[in-house]
């Protein structure tokens, strides 16, 4: 038997280097986050103004109804997140996905869990690279965009180094400076849309813009790219070990972060539709420029890439911070090897080289098609949701024979539904990001196959207690 996650993997050798000591050597994540700042993290990998990520994107790909799209990802989302505040209350520990499926599922299910939301984990931060210097780029057309990626990349790798409290205090300041900007462009846009300057149909948002993509397996596919706007309540399930509270605080935050960030993102790509109708931009990547300079003018528009690029940013830091926990809860397991991911420094009590390793794959990708990064990270997202929903099931009605009324709808029925939708919404992403997912899975499997021996022997796993 293992020990708990506290306390790492038992007989475990220890590391080599003097400065990175295995958790079971009494290295161990801080605790200390409360509710706010969980919310906060959240929020900031949501980024409250992702919406504009993707916004021409997805208007292009639904025929001008992004709005209609973020309703449909926002009720599979819920559900989802109802499932995964259900078994962080059991499971209280970094891993997220891949802890919950480990411990319903077995330790092969789980590693599978882990690898999709691995791939959008670790694209994650790309994508935010990307958007930051196709923006930058815009202010600063003689600086190449590429100088702009590294520079934010060294930034972002010192501040997960550091910890995660600091990544904490810079997420608030970030949440707050992108609120200022929400509330600043409502007030510019709303004054815009009833100036008069030209008619109004508040219906477009929902039924489109006529044209040929204005078809229901469009929307669906469109609601499948914005899932990556949903992220954030899977990156707060990943900090349960540094929780001051991790049972009461973070499904409370799950959820807040959910519906806030959902029903935010709804208003503002309702709002910015009416702006500028239709789906005739220049470039559908930065389309929200033209929005904003259609609302404001070059003050509004330089207004929000000042605050969209701190947003970008501080998602970018959420995302490297999360990521780099999961690969260590999976080399602290063995799943990876555990000498290289599950190893914390002895100084920072941060996952140093898993931090570092995202930051040289992020490196590596600056020339990626961001449009199909969308996709791929969506694809990673809604594996793993598919399979959180499951695990509600299998622990709470399966293991623990639950069988009372409210029992069954709540952990049978919302995470049925919820997996039914995520399962919906997944095959509807394009046949691009099918065929990666695909074959970084089948990957996956074959690796999987080759630790297990063909299955004959269990994967590793550790233990997780559930008396915190």
């Amino acid at each position: 038997m293992m020990s708990s996650p506290l306390s790492g993997t038992a007989n475990v050798p220890p590391a080599r280097s003097s400065d990175h000591v295995h958790s079971a050597q009494g290295t161990t994540l801080r605790r200390v986050l409360g509710l706010p700042s969980l919310v906060f993290f959240g929020l900031v990998y949501m980024v409250p103004l992702t919406v504009f990520t993707t916004y021409g994107v997805v208007s292009a790909n639904t025929g001008g109804r992004t709005s209609l799209a973020y309703i449909v990802t926002l009720a599979a989302m819920i559900f989802t997140a109802l499932s995964y505040a259900a078994m962080v209350k059991v499971y209280p520990v970094a891993g997220s996905a891949y802890a919950y499926a480990s411990k319903s599922f077995g330790p092969s299910i789980g590693f599978l869990a882990g690898l999709a939301l691995l791939l959008d984990y670790v694209l994650l931060p790309l994508v935010n690279y990307l958007v930051i210097g196709i923006y930058l780029n815009i202010l600063f057309p003689v600086v190449p965009a590429w100088v702009f990626v590294v520079a934010c990349i060294l930034l972002v790798t010192v501040l997960n180094i550091v910890g995660i409290a600091s990544v904490a205090r810079a997420s608030n300041i970030i949440v707050l400076v992108q609120f200022i900007f929400i509330a600043v462009f409502v007030a510019i846009a709303v004054a815009f849309i009833f100036s008069g300057s030209h008619s109004i149909d508040l219906a477009a948002p929902f039924v489109g813009d006529g044209g040929k993509n204005v078809t229901f397996p469009a929307l669906m596919t469109g609601a499948a790219v914005l899932c990556l706007s949903f992220l954030g309540f899977d990156a707060i399930s990943t900090l349960a070990e540094e929780a001051k509270n991790p049972k009461r605080d973070i499904p409370r935050a799950i959820i807040i972060a959910t519906v806030g960030a959902g029903l935010l993102f709804l208003v503002l790509a309702f709002i910015s539709q009416l702006v500028f109708p239709g789906t005739a931009f220049k470039d559908p990547v930065s389309a929200a420029s033209e929005v904003m300079a259609k609302a404001g003018g070059d003050f509004l528009n330089i207004f929000f890439i000042a605050a969209y690029v701190a947003g970008a940013t501080g998602s970018a830091i959420a995302s490297q911070a999360s990521v780099s926990r999961i690969m260590y809860s999976m080399g602290r397991d063995g799943i990876l090897p555990r000498r290289i991911f599950g190893t914390l420094s002895a100084r920072f009590k941060t996952p140093v080289i898993s931090i570092l390793v995202i930051s040289v794959i992020s490196i590596i990708g600056v020339n990626a098609n961001v449009d199909l990064l969308f996709s791929v990270v969506s694809f990673g997202a809604l594996a793993a949701f598919s399979v959180v929903n499951l695990s509600v099931i299998k622990r709470y009605l399966w293991d623990e024979k639950r069988r009372s009324g409210r029992d069954v709808l709540l952990y049978g029925v919302l995470p049925g539904v919820g997996f039914l939708l995520t399962i919906w919404i997944w095959t509807s992403l394009t046949a691009s990001a099918f065929t990666i997912g695909l074959i970084w899975l089948g990957a996956g499997f074959v690796y999987l196959l080759f630790m297990t021996k063909g299955f004959r022997k269990k994967a590793p796993e550790v233990e997780f207690s559930d008396s915190l």
